[in-house]
């Protein structure tokens, strides 16, 4: 058997549309955008708002613009990786959930 090579040839990213900024969390919590910038220097953070979604739906999303950014069709696709520390569930794995959503079969 001969060496078993894999490369990264396109990157994609989405991110939900609603942003928390710190001026609204201060509203919330006692805090300042100035305590968080000097502590941890995040301005906003995007909240996926809506009932009952969750991680796989931003993977279904990010997934969905890499099949079409690199003109891939799901059935070309062979591994999917994901990694969350807020899944959907314990079981079944948010990789699978997103193969399932976007039509990855032949994946591993």
């Amino acid at each position: 058997m001969g060496k078993i090579r894999a490369a990264i040839t396109a990157v994609h990213a989405w991110a939900p549309e609603y942003r928390l900024t710190n001026q609204e969390l201060s509203k919330m919590v006692d805090t300042s955008d100035e305590w968080i910038m000097q502590r941890i220097g995040i301005k906003e953070r995007r909240i996926l708002k809506g009932e009952g979604l969750g991680s796989s739906d931003l993977g279904e999303m990010a997934v969905k613009g890499l099949l079409e950014k690199t003109n891939t069709s799901p059935d070309e696709v062979e591994l999917m990786i994901c990694d969350t520390a807020t899944p959907d569930m314990a079981f079944p794995a948010t990789d699978n959930i997103i193969s399932d959503k976007v039509g990855i079969k032949n994946a591993f």
